[in-house]
């Protein structure tokens, strides 16, 4: 996700598709490094990105710079090349790139009014997509190349999601989530589900892809806070768990298995009426984890596992352990442990935690 504006040492901080690693900016230019280990795996000292993506672990970027430079221009697109360090290719634009998604098989190119779909090996255009003006450059891409959609904002007046099909190249529908304009949106990385937050963010509502209808919603809470980032769990199917940080400086996880079959029990009386009551009824399931980050200063999270512990007497599982990891702006790494048991209390604990802006690399330290 690109910042903005730059009131915090990093620029950028995104993760890549399987949140194995994450790739972080700072004036001075980029780092890679490995989320299980914390490791620093590369870093190049070159000027300020606003964007890196990376593709898996290849050696594969798409980095875009802040404009601090002539060579470093934000209408400019580079792939960049990690084990030779030198440029593939450099994709212009007219405008600036707000923001890039990539896997294998398709690369997205977000500006402020069109967002450009290439193939990723021959980087032909297949598509340009008219969009409403995306000033934050909003976007959520699932890279499962099965269920490969892209979602953008589709209205500046209310929280409508436009969710287009990457691999088919073209509209797969068009879900109403919120009645005020939408500030967060995420994809399960198997694509069947989405994830809204409008500027609001008092609900989080989650949607079935495929049929475009609502599956829960979640209260996060009654005052409105920005919602920062969304994220599912990994799963093939059902992911576990959603997860938010938010200016609150509040880390957010909603258990969706548990929320989706309770919806499920109640899915008669819940036809019957109107969605606003219909929120009402569907169950918190909401695990909260205040002060993970001050307030105010912006972070994203991810889910990089989750495992599940059987009772050995019924082989039923019965408690649920998630990893998270968070990274925030002002320049730290954090990880933690969220378990869930069966009557769905849970606790939190603080596994890592360390400064990224004085992580040396492994060269750096042997010399």
């Amino acid at each position: 996700m690109a910042s903005q504006s730059l009131p915090y040492p990093i620029l950028c901080a995104s993760f890549n598709q399987d949140n194995s690693g994450f790739a972080i900016s700072t004036k001075d230019g980029f780092k890679i490094f490995d989320s299980n280990t914390g490791r620093l795996c590369y870093e190049r000292g070159i000027g300020a990105f606003v964007i890196v993506e990376m593709l898996y672990s290849s050696s594969l970027l798409a980095i875009v710079g802040a404009g601090e430079q002539p060579s470093l221009s934000p209408r400019r697109l580079c792939l960049f090349n990690t084990t030779t360090g030198s440029a593939l290719r450099d994709l212009n634009f007219l405008t600036t790139i707000l923001a890039v998604r990539l896997n294998q098989k398709r690369l997205v190119v977000v500006l402020e009014e069109k967002t450009y779909i290439y193939d990723s090996n021959s980087l032909a255009i297949l598509d340009t997509i008219d969009t409403v003006p995306n000033l934050k450059g909003l976007c959520a891409f699932s890279p499962n190349l099965d269920g490969c959609f892209l979602a953008l904002p589709a209205s500046l007046t209310k929280g409508s999601v436009m969710v287009y099909n990457v691999m088919e190249v073209r509209l797969h529908c068009e879900i109403d989530a919120h009645r005020a304009p939408l500030s967060a949106i995420a994809l399960s990385s198997n694509g069947m589900y989405i994830a809204t937050a409008s500027e609001q963010g008092t609900i989080i509502r989650v949607y079935l892809v495929s049929e475009a209808t609502k599956s829960c919603s979640f209260r996060r809470g009654t005052y409105p806070s920005t919602i920062f980032s969304l994220s599912f769990g990994p799963s093939i199917q059902l992911p576990d768990i959603l997860v938010a940080t938010s200016s609150s400086g509040s880390v957010h996880a909603f258990s969706l298995g548990f929320a989706i079959s309770q919806r499920r029990s109640t899915s008669f009386l819940g036809s019957i009426l109107p969605s606003s009551v219909n929120d009402a009824l569907d169950p918190a399931h909401h695990h909260v984890l205040h002060n993970a980050v001050s307030p105010g200063t912006k972070s994203c999270v991810v889910v990089r596992k989750v495992d599940k512990v059987a009772d050995a007497s019924t082989s039923e599982f019965v408690a649920c352990r998630a990893t998270l990891s968070i990274l925030t702006y002002d320049g730290y790494f954090q990880e933690y442990v969220l378990s869930i048991n069966n009557q769905n209390e849970s606790s939190w604990s603080l596994e890592r935690e360390f400064n990224l802006l004085t992580v040396l690399s492994d060269s750096a330290k042997s010399s």
